[in-house]
């Protein structure tokens, strides 16, 4: 569509204009917008560079600032490392070979228990797609039960 309406013409001369006095609150109100880009205000061309030149020099000064409250030398970085390094091997590796010889050697696993099953838990839709269509497919004493049955049964 190239032929707007009046109405939405207005509407979007309304946003430009919305967004311009919003834009120009914010960098007046001595904060810079918080964008990718900071687009200088408006005026001669020597005025925007220098604008931007000093926008620019801000973003520097404050990444500088940065980088020396949080930089490390080299050699603070090689001790952080080798701390770490020590501490993963005599501490968290013994801890964790620790705790799986005690999961192995002294804890009671969960079975379930001996006998028959509740029926809730035995309730099944349709049969099982083997043999014993009532046995589940690693219960080995049902199995043998089941072939001593159709065994019995056979003769």
């Amino acid at each position: 569509r190239t032929v707007k309406t009046e109405k939405e013409s207005a509407m979007i001369a309304s946003r430009v204009v919305a967004r311009a006095v919003r834009s120009r609150a914010v960098v007046a109100s001595g904060g810079a917008r918080r964008n990718a880009v900071t687009v200088p205000r408006m005026g001669a061309e020597k005025d925007m560079q220098a604008e931007a030149i000093a926008q620019l020099q801000a973003r520097i000064a404050r990444q500088k600032d940065i980088m020396k409250a949080t930089h490390k030398s080299e050699a603070e970085e090689m001790e952080e490392m080798w701390k770490w390094v020590k501490i993963s091997i005599f501490i968290a590796i013994p801890l964790v070979v620790a705790a799986s010889a005690k999961d192995i050697l002294f804890e009671e696993h969960a079975h379930r228990k001996v006998g028959p099953e509740p029926d809730y838990m035995a309730i099944r839709k349709k049969e099982f797609p083997w043999e014993c269509e009532n046995c589940a497919l690693f219960d080995g004493h049902c199995w043998d039960a089941c072939r001593a049955e159709k065994a019995a049964e056979g003769k």
